[in-house]
């Protein structure tokens, strides 16, 4: 099922029912899982790992060279997970010596354009919407949605199911379960329409909605608000998951709307 414009090498594994469009080229150190199709005019490079089922649209580019000028020729690579799509001219980045790998999770949708570089980590579920730009060592969490046109630093950290708003600059970290938007960029509340979707009951969508008002309604300051969290709230997974993000962001969370500055 490769098509005979199609130039691939020997080396590369390809699973059962892959589909292979033509004008593609995949290297040697490539491997492919069970029914996954590559269309046309698709760039597979070295260090590639891409799972089952999934679907990578023309002009993308998987495993490339990282653009870090420390990079050197180090043995690395790309993990795609099983039933991801990457649309029209994604670029993936594999990683370097700092990480060994990039890896995109499984059941994600990666839209036309954006681009992911070496050493990121996505989650599972992760939505990245068009031309959105992802800087080395970033860390998305599972059901995260990244709107269209955003852009994040490196070393960057986004909470599992947060939700960011189109066209946003990040530079601090996004904590789990939010909404953020606005220049600068801030908390715009939980993402309680996504938590829904999901299965969260209504006593937990409450439960992580009052954690919120203590970061960032009660006028105190993260510190303050965390140790208020810890002795007067009851411990739960959610609730020990916001604060161990917290604890482990070096840079920070985003602010609360209204503060007039990131």
């Amino acid at each position: 099922m490769i098509h005979q414009l199609a130039a691939v090498d020997k080396r590369a594994k390809i699973g059962k029912n892959v589909i292979i469009e033509p004008f593609t080229t995949i290297a040697g150190d490539v491997e492919i899982g069970t029914g996954t199709w590559i269309g046309p005019n698709v760039t597979i490079m070295d260090g590639a790992r891409i799972g089952k089922n999934c679907r990578v649209f023309p002009g993308t580019v998987i495993s490339a060279v990282p653009q870090d000028l420390k990079f050197d020729g180090e043995d690395t690579q790309t993990i795609i997970g099983d039933g991801t799509t990457l649309r029209e001219c994604v670029t993936v980045n594999r990683g370097t010596k700092a990480l060994g790998f990039t890896k995109v999770g499984s059941e994600c949708l990666i839209m036309a354009t954006s681009h992911i570089a070496h050493d990121c980590t996505i989650g599972n579920n992760v939505i990245i919407a068009n031309g959105c730009g992802i800087a080395g060592h970033v860390e998305i969490g599972d059901y995260a949605i990244m709107g269209g046109l955003s852009a994040i630093q490196q070393f960057g950290k986004i909470g599992k199911h947060a939700m960011i708003s189109g066209g946003s600059l990040i530079r601090k970290d996004i904590p789990p379960y939010v909404k953020v938007g606005r220049a600068p960029i801030s908390y715009a509340g939980i993402n309680s329409v996504g938590l829904r979707r999901r299965g969260f009951s209504s006593e937990k969508i409450f439960e992580i909605q009052k954690i919120y008002r203590a970061i960032f309604q009660m006028k105190m300051n993260v510190s303050q608000a965390s140790i208020y969290i810890e002795r007067e709230m009851l411990p739960t997974a959610e609730r020990d998951e916001i604060l161990e993000f917290i604890k482990n962001s070096p840079r920070g969370i985003v602010k609360g709307y209204g503060t007039g500055k990131e």
